[in-house]
Parts: structure tokens; C-alpha cells; sequence
């Protein structure tokens, strides 16, 4: 059983985001937007599922650096544990800084600030590339002798303390809180694209690292939340290289190799004064600003809702009992293959692509072949069998239903 402590929270996640779309509906708040909301879990969805391969880089190379060049060793205690957790959050407060001032890393971390809105569901909007750039900075806890197992336990639960600061609901908290924790209002400003707050509070736990290291912004105004250059789109797997593919069209233009490599480790917006020079934030237009939103069928939004239940019951299996998929590398790259190709097809059927109702077709066919040959190794019951049929005719019926409604409607 994957015994980290973000998966293990993942039902208290939901909860969570459960209660506050209540709160949210009884006060008329208007936080959530179905396609966001799930594309926020969606890049969740394929951080973890990612994260079941390159982990194993990021550990690997910690635990190599642990057995083999340790100046000392910490002994494992209750003591050790709240050094550590501290110490992680040290280093965490780097890692965050220079994954905002260094192209490179920005093009990591750009994916969990992309949404324009701000509730529960961006805690879970994490980037699948971020982890192969921040774990070199865990490494002196490494040389320092903190055991591997400590260090997975108190980043797991370092995340899990930054869940519930990613709320609207949460207005101000006592001010001897406020002036050593992190909390809902100092990480609003962090999320705000507004130029006063960018690249502010970069604290996971603790926010006397800001306020140590000159980063601190206290929340005034209400934050505009979201990049200055709007991701539009609903795609997870883009949404992790769109940075990056920014940077190659930059990189194209720079005429001179010097400052083409000056770029990947310049601040993001950085171009040669030749060219411009620094392409600086720009304040919102709030009169004119218009939220990324497509418009979809509420059959669509239904549709994708309910495969989605089924997407994460799925992807929790996977995660929970990864030692069994971990045997078998094939196997878990094509169940890992097939949760990412299910988020894709949803995103593009938010987004009213004109591939998109082939794509999804292909991942019902996808699906029960998938289960059958890498699950049951072929032995199909008759109840899996019936089963499989109606999942996929069913779903094709209310596909084409909803197509058809579509194109009747734009007649």
C-alpha cells in the first residue's frame, strides 16, 4: 500500500472540496466552474500518476546521496522528526523562490498557478515536471544523515499543511498566527498575478522565511489569481509544456547562443535589451478581463463528470496499490498511459475540439481491453463482459445524443 501521505489524504481532499462548494452555494460564491475545477484535479491526476515514475529519480537520487556521502547520521526520533519537517520547509521556501526567478523552473511550477480561480481544487493543480528541478535543493538534508523515509514523510505532510490555504473562505486569522504560519490570506497574494503581489510568500508552512527574506507582502486589495499569460485551455498534459514551448519560440528568436542560454536561467520574461529587454507584469483590466471559459453542453459536463468519478476511483486504485503495478513496468505504464489519455480526451470535450469525439470513442475501446489484459489477464467473467458493454455503448449513445444536439443547435 502507497503509504505517502498525500495519497493516503487524497478522500479527505474531496471532502473537503465538497463542504466548500456548500459553503460557496450557500453564500453565492462563485469560485467553482466545472471544467476548471476539474482540470485543477485533472493536472492533480497526472502529477501523481507521473510522479509514480520520475519519484523514483528524485528519491533514488536523495537515498544515493544518504547511504554514500552522509557527513553523519541523525537517529530516528520524534526530535528528528520536527528538525526535519522544519528543514524541509527551509529548503522548500528555496525551491519555491527559484522556481519562480529561473525560467527553467518557472516552466515546472507555472502549472499550479494557471488557474483564474481560487478554492480547494488548485491545491491539487500540481506539475508532473516541477519534482526533476526542486529535488537537488533536499539534498544538504541529505549530507545533514535525515533518513529517506523521514524526508517522504514530512514533504507529504508539508503538502498536506498547504491544502487548505488555496480558499476564498477563509478571510483573516489571528495575527500571532498570521505572523508564523502561512495562511489562506498571505497565499492568496502568492496566486495573484497583479504585479504588487507576484513572486510574494513563497513560504510552504512557515512565513517567517518571507518575512527573513525580504518576499512578505501583506493581502490588500482582492488578488486578480491566475499567470500573465493565460494558459486557455483545459488540457492537463499542455498545460505542462506550455511554458516550455514558450521558451523554444523564445530561444528560435535570440540571435546570440550566450543569451540564448542566459535565458533558460534568467528570470521568466527576460529577453536581451537588444530585443526589448525585460518584459515586466502589467496591471489587469478589469472592466475588459474575461475569465478563459467554453461554453459546453450540459450533456457534455455531465457526461464528463460522471467518467470522471469513475477516472478517479481508478487512479486511486492505481496509486494505493502501486506495489503490485511496480512489479510489472509495463503494466503500470499503460494503466499510468491510460489515466492521462482519459484526462486529455475530457479537456478536449470541455473545449469542444473537433478530434474530440474520436479521441473519447478510442478511450472507451481503450479501456475494457486495457483492464482485461494487463487486470484479468483475459479471464473474463460474463459479468465483466456485460459490464464492459454497457459502459461503452451506454457512453456512446449519450455521445452521439449530445452530438447531434450540438450540431442541430449551431444549424
Amino acid at each position: 500500500m502507497n503509504l505517502n501521505p498525500t495519497v493516503i489524504a487524497i478522500p479527505v481532499y474531496f471532502l473537503l472540496i465538497g463542504i466548500e462548494l456548500i459553503v460557496h452555494r450557500v453564500k453565492a460564491t462563485k469560485s467553482y466552474r466545472l471544467n476548471d475545477a476539474i482540470t485543477n484535479i485533472n493536472c492533480g491526476v497526472t502529477s501523481q500518476v507521473s510522479g509514480a515514475f520520475l519519484r523514483v529519480f528524485s528519491i533514488g537520487l536523495y537515498t544515493l546521496i544518504y547511504e554514500h556521502y552522509k557527513v553523519t547520521t541523525i537517529p530516528d526520533n520524534i526530535y528528528t522528526w520536527v528538525i526535519a519537517f522544519v528543514l524541509y520547509d527551509f529548503f522548500y521556501y528555496w525551491a519555491h523562490r527559484m522556481s519562480h526567478q529561473v525560467n527553467l523552473f518557472w516552466g515546472g511550477h507555472s502549472v499550479h498557478h494557471q488557474s483564474e480561480e481560487y478554492n480547494l481544487s488548485v491545491a491539487l493543480r500540481q506539475s508532473s515536471t516541477q519534482i526533476i528541478w526542486t529535488s537537488i535543493f533536499y539534498i544538504p538534508m541529505a549530507l545533514a544523515g535525515i533518513n529517506p523515509l523521514v524526508l517522504i514523510s514530512v514533504s507529504g505532510f508539508n503538502l498536506l499543511y498547504q491544502f487548505w490555504i488555496h480558499t476564498e473562505s477563509i478571510n483573516r486569522l489571528p495575527k500571532w498566527f498570521e505572523a508564523v504560519f502561512n495562511t489562506p490570506s498571505h497565499h492568496r497574494v502568492h496566486h495573484a498575478r497583479n504585479p504588487k503581489y507576484i513572486d510574494k510568500n513563497h513560504a510552504g508552512t512557515f512565513i517567517i522565511w518571507d518575512k527573513m527574506f525580504g518576499t512578505f507582502r501583506m493581502e490588500e486589495e482582492k488578488p486578480t489569481y491566475g499567470i500573465t499569460k493565460n494558459l486557455d485551455s483545459w488540457n492537463p498534459v499542455w498545460a505542462n509544456f506550455a511554458h516550455y514551448s514558450d521558451m523554444l519560440v523564445d530561444i528560435k528568436r535570440i540571435p546570440k547562443w550566450s543569451d540564448k542560454l542566459k535565458y533558460i536561467f534568467q528570470k521568466p520574461g527576460w529577453l536581451p535589451e537588444e530585443m526589448g529587454g525585460y518584459r515586466a507584469p502589467y496591471e489587469v483590466d478589469l472592466t475588459t478581463y474575461k475569465k478563459y471559459d467554453v461554453q459546453s453542453l450540459q450533456a457534455i459536463n455531465t457526461y464528463v463528470f460522471s467518467h470522471y468519478i469513475v477516472l478517479l476511483a481508478g487512479t486511486a486504485m492505481f496509486l494505493f496499490g502501486m506495489e503490485r503495478f511496480d512489479e510489472n513496468l509495463l503494466e503500470k505504464s499503460a494503466i499510468a498511459g491510460l489515466i492521462v489519455i482519459s484526462t486529455v480526451s475530457f479537456g478536449a470535450l470541455f473545449e469542444n475540439k473537433s478530434w474530440a469525439f474520436i479521441f473519447e470513442l478510442m478511450r472507451l475501446a481503450i479501456i475494457p481491453l486495457t483492464i482485461a489484459y494487463f487486470i484479468l489477464d483475459f479471464t473474463l467473467h460474463p459479468l465483466f463482459i456485460s459490464g464492459a458493454l454497457v459502459y461503452i455503448f451506454g457512453s456512446v449513445f449519450w455521445l452521439v445524443k449530445s452530438r447531434t444536439y450540438l450540431r442541430q443547435k449551431t444549424e
